[in-house]
Order: structure tokens, then C-alpha cells, then sequence
């Protein structure tokens, strides 16, 4: 059981390792040569140019202006300094709402810490019920938890309160901060510029028709039941082989890069290599003649898999983005259900071109129930075996308890350091470790169930992640810890007696959780603006890769904000706040230091490092709102079970208003806000359709639109070579792919009769017309000549 001086020493380690970060990234940001690394969003919008200094040439690589050293902090300042209106300008509105969820763990805890301190930890503190209890292993800092209350006290009732205070000020910031943030989204899509993404819906299972193509019907069907709004579309092909031969053209013309550099430094002698796997075995070989007749061979390829792509009707799927005149005509489309069966002519919002993730738009409709559930069972036995390595985190935090079990480890941990330093520090960090991968199985996971774009991708992923978090790290923590620490009252207690135990002993795991924050809420977030990865990656690439200015972009971009990853985190810290706010009181200091350090560095690092992939305009909010909810209602659980075990029967039943107050608001909320997040109004819509003919009445909305949605690979420029206009390509193509029984009639007059009658006004009416199949029409003539 970590004492106040195993936390006091695992403090001291994150607060001077996460101070040696900010201290090297001060220094280190200061330099020349670095300055790509630490503001590559500047060099990337053209509006930064490399430091230059008069002298020698040391100076083009050290800054030797001792007066720029005094001033190494001037960074937070200035990551302070931007308004909020300038940063949603220059970073967008998804980085400035990702910030506000720290501003948002700020202005919950800042108070409840308040008024826990003044209110919760004296009444918990001026008991003794720990020191009678002489089979619970406990420490001084759980003197200061509600496990220090005796059973049956009346004192529990200001535990009470307190959590109906701590909730209705958690509910009235989150409404505040939802309205506010739905406004800046209404605000945002009001006043943004012309995007594709706007004017485009993604249908999907288009019907099958033997006398069309995929193209036609899809055109067809649009001009029949969006008349007067529909205005283009772009089939969806599978590319991916292509893109896949795409991506290993660059990574040799990558390896021959670095060859070329190399032998044009030393002539002397060519370079070699072997043509086993990495290069590490195999036949030597000339790596220059190698991989120009690599790349030679993949540029054939590529040539002929496009054109396969381009010509092959098997390449087409079921599946186009359709462009409309306006944008209501867009929301009216996306936003209803387009025919008689719910499953076909299926209608989307296309996500903007930059956030479409095209290898899953090859992944045929009927086949993504059965990935997701494939994908559900393994995320299951992912997080239930996962609880072998947190046993074992476990197993490390807990000396006392294993000690009483096997003696004969006493002689190792005797020493007063070492036990402080595998007790206090060893935990936390053994976990961060474990959880590292994590991230990028669960990204893995999401890519397999076919998410269409690469903001799903991320929220379902940190979704994953939070829900991953909970059962282990935090209930398995628990659960685990519990085991361990109190295993010797376990196995003399009966049955009946165990929950009890637990109930005492659940306050006890704040110690591990402070340990856990200190490592990777603090030192980690210390690391994050240091970028010691990049940093070397960027130095390696430039010095065998880079050639010209376009590697160099390369060898800098930092990407976008991961979601995925630091979101999950975020709520993680939501959890255990209001999971422990009224439980143990102390842990409140160390989460507030967390989002405090976290908001600046992430911050600077939005304005000057991050380059946003894609803008959905904070469509993530309203599962950041749900998971703050869960972890309120979680917290408000754990305190009635808690309270169950106190023999506190007279105020327990108090606290069952709590979570359906707290379900009730969150539906209120979800009622109120959340369809700004998932429907574009219509009047919204209007207006800004009315605005834009006014200003720009002779816009070729067609010309800006037509290829928008052309998967990238036809838009390489490596392989521009090969075929110089892919758009007109595709657009030829897709006239000649399938040999059908009848045309396009966007401009044929058609007969007047209908049948059963005649009108003069009034076309004749065709099933295909709307989206129905020539098989269709037989059948139904089969029917009415059997009637």
C-alpha cells in the first residue's frame, strides 16, 4: 500500500522528469536546425521561413543570442495569447472545441476540489475507523477517504449532499458548455467557405440492373426523384489494389532516394544491398540498379491496374457520391429515406474529400454487419484477457499484501527507497506501458468494420478506448488491487463478509490512480510538447531522404490531433475525478494539475505544431457530452454500493434520485443540442444557397464539383505519367463500361400514354425511373396478365 512518502517520491520523480521535458524543449525550440520540428504548421501555410543568422555557420544551426535563453518560457504566453475566434480560424473549429473539453475538466473540478477540501476531508479525517480495524492494510492517505467514516454514521449524509452538489454543478457546466458549443457550430457551418462536402450525399446499395450500369441507374434515379436539384455524381470504385501498389512505389522511390543521396556524397563506391527481407539477407546487389527496376516494374503495374480499375465494371461498386445544385437539395437527400425498401438507395452526408477513408468504400454493404460483429466478440476477449497484465500492475503495487502471502521477498524490498520507488512510480509507468499498442488495435479494429470516413474512424476507436479504460484500467485496477491487498481477509472472512471488505477497500486504489496520473498526465503531457520522436524521425529523414523542398514538407508534417487517443484520455481523467470526488478527495489536486498542464501544451501545440486532416465542425461533442454523463451516472453507482457496505440503510435510497435525475438531463440534452450535430437545418441550408447566388451568380458549381470525389490514387502525381487527365478518363469510361438495352433519357422526349389511359400533359411513367429494375417490370406485367 503506497504511503504519503511513496506518493511524495513519485511526485518529486514526474514533476522533475516532466520539468527536464519543458526545460529541453525550451532550449531545444530556440535552435536553427529544430525549427521545422516545433512549427511545421507555419512552414506548411507558407508563413514561416527557415531562421536565418548573420556569421558563421554555427549559427545556422545553434542559436547563440544568450538574451532569446532568458526568455525560454515566453511560449506559454503565447500559446495563451490567441483568441479563441482567431485559433478556430487558423486550426479550425474540431481543435478549438478538443481544447475546451480541458477548459470543461477545469471548470468542474476546480470547484468540487473546493469544496471537497472544506467540507469532505475534515469530516473524514477526525475519525479513527482505520486504526481500530486491524485486518485492513491501509495507509495515512486513506485517513482522509470516506473508508475512515465508522459503519452506520450519520456523517455519511454530508457525503450525500455533496454528491447531489457535485452532480447538479457537473450538469449545469455540461448544459452551459453544450449550448455554447452548438452555437459555435451553427456559427462555424453559417460562415465557412464553399466546401464539396456540402453540396454531396454517399448513397449506398444501389440496386443491381442488368440493362444499366451503375453510373446510369444511379443518374436515372436522381433525375426522377430529385428533379431540378440533382446536378452529378462520381461512381465508387475499388482502388484499393492500386492504392496498395501506389504506396509501394513510394516507399522505393523512398529506399532510392536514400541510396542516390548517399553514393552522390561518396562516389567512391556504389551502394549495395541484398534483396532478402529488409535487406538483411538475401543476394548484394547494386540498391541503385535494384531499386530503379523496382520501381520501373511497379510503374507497369500501376499503368495496368489502372487501367483495369478504369474499365473493368467489376471495379464499380454499388455505391456513388451524388452532387446536388444546392445545398438544401443536399440536406433534403441525405437527411430522408429515398425508397419503399429501407435497406436500398441507402443516403448519407459524404464526409469532406480530405476525411474519406477510401479503402472502405470497396467493402460491399451486406458484409459490414458481419465484420462488426466479428469485431464486437474480439474487442471482448481483447478487454477480458487484458486483465492478465493489469493483475500483474496490480501485483507490483501492492507490496504489503503480497508479503503477507510469500515472506521470503521481504529481504529484496526491504530498503525504504526501493520499496517507495516500486510502489509509488512503478505502477503507473508498467500500465502506460502495457497500454501503448492499445491505439493502434483498436484503429485496426475500427478500419476492419468498414467505417467510411476517417473521423468515424477515430470516434469509434476512442469510443473503444473509453470503454476499454473502464473495465480495465479502472475496474480491473480495483477488482485486482482489492484481491491482492486484502487477500489474507479474504480467505478468513466468510462469504457474506467479502463485499464489506471491498467496500473499504475500493477508496484505497486512489493511491494508484494518483501514481497513474503523475506518469501519464503529467510527465507524458510534458513529453508531448518535447516531440523527442519526431524530432529524431525529422533529423534522419532530412539527412538521407530529403532532396527537395516537397521531402522536406514530408519529413516535417506532424499530422492531425489524435482523437483516437487523447480524447479516451481525457474522459479517463473525468472518470476518476467524479468517481473519487466525494470517495477520496485528495486525488482532485493532482487531475486539476493535469488539465491545466495539458490545455497550454496542447495549445501551443494546435497552433504551431498539428495540421488538422480533416473539419467535421465538432461533430464529436455529443459522444464527449455521453461520456461524461457515464462516468457521472458510474460515480453515482459506485457511491450506493459503496454506501451499502457502511450500513448507512437510512441514506443510501437518498442517492437513487441521482442517476435518473442525471439520465433525464442527459436526454433533455440530447433532445435539445444533438440534432445540430447530426442534421444540417434546412433554413440554414437556404440561406446559405440564397447568399451564394447573390454574390456569385455565375459560379460553375458543376466545374467545382465534378472531381471532387476522384479517389486519390487517379490524382497521383508520381504517376501522372501514365495518364495525364484521369478525370476525363473516368468520365469517358464510364459511358462505355456496360453495353445497355436503352440510354439516357435526361433529354429524350418520351411517349405521352400511361396505362390505362392517355393525357397529353403527362409522360409516360417508367418503373427504372425510379431506381426499379427491368425485372421488376416483367414481374409486374406477369401479375397483371394473370389478373
Amino acid at each position: 500500500m503506497a504511503t504519503l512518502g511513496d506518493i511524495g517520491l513519485a511526485a518529486a520523480i514526474n514533476i522533475i522528469t516532466a520539468l527536464i521535458f519543458l526545460l529541453a524543449f525550451a532550449v531545444l525550440r530556440l535552435q536553427p536546425f529544430n525549427d521545422r520540428v516545433y512549427f511545421p504548421k507555419w512552414y506548411l501555410r507558407r508563413l514561416r521561413n527557415s531562421p536565418s543568422h548573420s556569421g558563421g555557420a554555427v549559427t545556422k544551426f545553434v542559436n547563440v543570442d544568450l538574451k532569446s535563453y532568458m526568455r525560454f518560457l515566453n511560449w506559454v504566453p503565447d500559446a495563451l495569447r490567441m483568441p479563441e475566434l482567431e485559433l478556430i480560424e487558423h486550426a479550425g473549429l474540431d481543435s478549438a472545441v478538443y481544447l475546451r473539453i480541458y477548459l470543461l475538466g477545469l471548470k468542474i473540478f476546480f470547484p468540487i476540489m473546493f469544496m471537497a477540501w472544506a467540507i469532505l476531508v475534515p469530516v473524514n479525517v477526525t475519525n479513527d475507523t482505520l486504526e481500530k480495524a486491524k485486518d485492513v492494510t491501509f495507509s495515512n492517505i486513506d485517513k482522509l477517504s470516506i473508508s475512515n467514516v465508522p459503519l452506520g454514521s450519520q456523517r455519511f449524509w454530508v457525503h450525500i449532499v455533496m454528491a447531489y452538489a457535485f452532480t447538479f454543478w457537473t450538469c449545469y457546466v455540461l448544459q452551459k458548455e453544450y449550448a455554447t458549443i452548438q452555437k459555435m457550430r451553427l456559427h462555424f457551418i453559417h460562415s465557412e467557405k464553399r466546401r464539396p462536402d456540402q453540396f454531396t450525399v454517399l448513397v449506398k446499395n444501389v440496386p443491381p440492373d442488368p440493362d444499366e450500369s451503375v453510373s446510369e441507374l444511379v443518374e436515372h434515379f436522381f433525375l426522377v426523384n430529385h428533379p431540378g436539384h440533382y446536378l452529378t455524381h462520381q461512381v465508387v470504385r475499388n482502388a484499393n489494389k492500386l492504392a496498395d501498389l501506389v504506396e509501394e512505389k513510394k516507399k522505393q522511390r523512398n529506399w532510392l532516394d536514400y541510396y542516390q543521396l548517399k553514393y552522390s556524397r561518396n562516389q567512391s563506391k556504389r551502394p549495395v544491398t541484398k534483396t532478402g527481407f529488409l535487406g538483411l539477407c538475401g543476394d548484394k546487389v547494386d540498391a541503385i540498379d535494384h531499386y530503379t527496376s523496382n520501381i520501373e516494374r511497379l510503374s507497369e503495374k500501376i499503368a495496368a491496374e489502372r487501367k483495369s480499375v478504369m474499365s473493368d465494371p467489376k471495379s464499380i461498386m454499388p455505391a456513388a457520391f451524388v452532387s446536388f445544385k444546392t445545398r438544401w437539395g443536399a440536406a433534403v437527400c441525405a437527411q430522408t429515406q429515398q425508397s419503399r425498401d429501407p435497406t436500398l438507395w441507402l443516403t448519407g452526408w459524404a464526409a469532406e474529400p480530405r476525411d474519406v477513408y477510401w479503402p472502405n468504400l470497396a467493402v460491399p454493404y451486406v458484409q459490414l454487419t458481419v465484420k462488426r460483429l466479428m469485431m464486437a466478440v474480439s474487442f471482448f476477449f481483447l478487454t477480458f484477457f487484458f486483465m492478465i497484465p493489469i493483475a500483474m500492475v496490480q501485483s507490483i503495487a501492492n507490496i504489503e499484501g503480497i508479503e503477507k502471502r510469500a515472506p521470503f521477498l521481504k529481504s529484496v524490498i526491504e530498503a525504504k527507497f526501493i520499496k517507495s520507488f516500486i510502489q509509488g512510480f512503478l505502477p503507473g509507468i508498467a500500465l502506460k506501458i502495457f497500454l501503448i499498442l492499445l491505439p493502434t488495435i483498436l484503429m485496426m479494429m475500427s478500419k476492419f468494420e468498414g467505417f467510411l470516413s476517417i473521423s468515424s474512424l477515430e470516434r469509434r476507436s476512442a469510443s473503444r478506448y473509453y470503454i476499454f479504460n473502464f473495465v480495465n484500467v479502472f475496474l480491473g485496477s480495483i477488482i485486482a488491487g482489492t484481491a491482492f491487498e486484502q487477500l489474507n481477509t479474504f480467505l478468513k472472512k466468510s462469504a457474506n463478509e467479502i463485499p464489506k471488505t471491498i467496500g473499504v477497500a475500493i477508496p484505497m486504489k486512489a493511491t494508484f490512480f494518483i501514481t497513474y496520473i503523475m506518469v501519464d498526465g503529467w510527465a507524458g503531457i510534458a513529453g508531448e510538447i518535447l516531440r523527442l520522436k519526431p524530432l529524431i524521425f525529422y533529423h534522419l529523414k532530412n539527412t538521407f531522404l530529403v532532396k527537395t523542398e516537397k521531402d522536406r514538407e514530408k519529413a516535417m508534417d506532424a499530422g492531425s490531433l489524435g482523437f483516437n487517443t487523447g480524447e479516451p484520455q481525457i474522459q479517463f481523467y473525468f472518470l476518476l475525478g467524479l468517481v473519487y470526488a466525494v470517495v477520496t478527495p485528495l486525488l482532485l489536486p493532482f487531475i486539476l494539475v493535469f488539465f491545466a498542464l495539458a490545455y497550454v501544451v496542447f495549445r501551443h501545440q494546435i497552433i504551431n505544431v498539428y495540421n488538422q486532416e480533416y473539419e467535421s465542425a465538432a461533430a464529436f461533442w455529443p459522444d464527449v457530452h455521453g461520456r461524461v454523463i457515464s462516468a457521472l451516472v458510474i460515480s453515482q453507482f459506485l457511491l450506493m454500493g459503496l454506501l451499502s457496505t457502511k450500513e448507512a440503510a437510512l441514506t443510501t435510497p437518498f442517492l437513487i434520485a441521482l442517476p435518473v435525475l442525471t439520465i433525464w438531463f442527459h436526454r433533455y440534452c440530447k433532445g435539445r443540442y444533438e440534432p445540430a450535430f447530426v442534421k444540417f437545418p434546412l433554413q440554414e441550408a437556404m440561406m446559405k444557397d440564397t447568399l451564394e447566388r447573390a454574390r456569385e451568380p455565375t459560379l460553375n458549381l458543376k466545374g467545382y464539383l465534378q472531381n471532387a470525389y476522384i479517389h486519390p490514387v487517379f490524382k497521383d502525381e508520381d504517376d501522372s505519367d501514365s495518364d495525364d487527365d484521369n478525370g476525363e478518363s473516368l468520365e469517358k469510361y464510364e459511358q462505355e463500361l456496360v453495353p445497355t438495352k436503352r440510354q439516357s433519357r435526361k433529354n429524350t422526349p418520351v411517349p405521352s400514354k400511361i396505362s390505362g389511359g392517355s393525357s397529353p400533359s403527362i409522360p409516360e411513367v417508367h418503373a427504372n425511373d425510379f431506381g426499379l429494375s427491368s425485372r421488376y417490370l416483367s414481374s409486374r406485367s406477369r401479375m397483371a396478365s394473370v389478373l
